[in-house]
């Protein structure tokens, strides 16, 4: 009780309420008689109230972030939170876990490495295994058929616009469904809203949309195999809805790919990128998803887009989530995407040079072959 008080008056001080107390702020709130006891309270009772301070944090840092604003304070500020994220990623991973997509809401997309931390993160009882082990088979990971706890509210933006029941409607029923013709409208912002986000388009509301479709993907993939062992009679009972849902669920994305502008394109492609993680359903649901927008594309800004998402968080400082490896060293090496014959590989020599050492980097010696191979460099 005396830790949920001090949590309750750390929040009431926020930084966005006094500025001026924002360093004395962060030591209080990171300092080791309160962060650590805080996050060991009783059956994790205390996570929801540090997720909220840390939410204070990231909501003063996004404008000067998002815009590049990094004076000195902002800078000691920026370096301070990074500390206190790795701390975190050390001692209580889970606790990054549950709450990443509460956090990906409030990090600007210009903060790569910081989100980075914070997706890498993986529960402590598990074994990653090495992205660039040669024929590695992802789906026979006992991990990979698991669901990841996720403690944040994920409808939450999508009930407050009123557009949950309207994406559910769509999943069951989509034959004459205007809900695909609409939905890019509905993602944009009004005018004034859209001046103080610093985007046209309402980020929070994109990352629940695509995490919530996905959820009900990954559901009724899990339905369709425990009704695949049923009797043929028995899977001819079983109502359309089980059958189309899947290419329901993937026409949402498809259709926003090729229907929104680059900057909204960008969004939705970070939002997906945002659930690559460690080995579990979510995260092989959206490796497939973003590799299929890839290989169906029919515009090359969309490959490229895709590619730029996947590399800008390849070239920070490590670590780098285990989800977004597998997906690249996927890209790169499978020659159903014929990824190096893309133009784009080779449009500066620079630019071909950072492939090339992103893809050694991340897929050893296998990836290296790769290049040689399929781009005869």
């Amino acid at each position: 009780q005396v830790l949920t008080a001090f949590a309750n008056a750390f929040h009431v001080l926020q930084p966005l309420r006094v500025p001026a107390w924002s360093f004395a702020w962060l030591e209080l709130v990171s300092h080791r008689s309160f962060m650590p006891k805080l996050l060991l309270c009783n059956s994790q009772k205390g996570w929801p109230f540090f997720q909220r301070l840390l939410g204070d944090l990231f909501k003063f840092m996004e404008p000067y972030l998002r815009n590049a604003e990094l004076g000195q304070p902002i800078q000691l500020l920026y370096k301070g939170t990074l500390r206190v994220l790795l701390v975190l990623l050390h001692d209580f991973p889970e606790f990054l876990c549950d709450y990443h997509f509460s956090f990906c809401d409030v990090i600007p997309p210009s903060c790569i490495q910081m989100r980075n931390v914070i997706l890498s993160a993986f529960p402590r009882n598990m074994r990653l295994p090495d992205p660039s082990t040669p024929n590695l088979k992802i789906d026979l990971l006992a991990e990979i058929s698991v669901a990841p706890r996720i403690m944040s509210d994920v409808e939450g933006a999508l009930k407050a616009k009123q557009m949950k029941t309207q994406v559910d409607e769509y999943l069951k029923r989509p034959e004459g469904s205007s809900f695909l013709t609409d939905l890019k409208q509905k993602l944009v912002l009004p005018p004034n809203e859209a001046n103080v986000a610093g985007t046209r388009y309402n980020v929070p509301l994109i990352n629940s949309l695509v995490v919530y479709v996905g959820i009900q993907a990954v559901q009724q993939l899990q339905h369709n195999k425990a009704n695949a062992s049923a009797s043929a009679q028995q899977m001819n009972q079983s109502p359309q809805v089980d059958v189309f849902q899947i290419e329901t669920a993937t026409e949402v994305y498809r259709n926003l790919i090729v229907n929104m502008d680059t900057e909204g394109r960008y969004l939705l492609l970070n939002a997906i990128a945002n659930q690559l993680r460690y080995p579990n359903n979510h995260t092989h649901y959206f490796s497939f998803i973003i590799l299929y927008l890839f290989a169906e594309a029919t515009q090359d800004i969309v490959q490229e887009q895709i590619t730029r998402v996947l590399l800008e968080r390849l070239i920070v400082n490590r670590p780098h989530p285990w989800g977004l490896l597998i997906t690249f060293i996927e890209l790169i090496k499978n020659p159903r995407y014929s990824f190096w014959a893309r133009s784009f590989t080779r449009c500066a020599p620079e630019i071909e040079r950072l492939f090339e050492s992103v893809a050694r980097s991340c897929g050893g010696k296998a990836a290296e072959e790769g290049v040689l191979a399929d781009g005869g460099h």
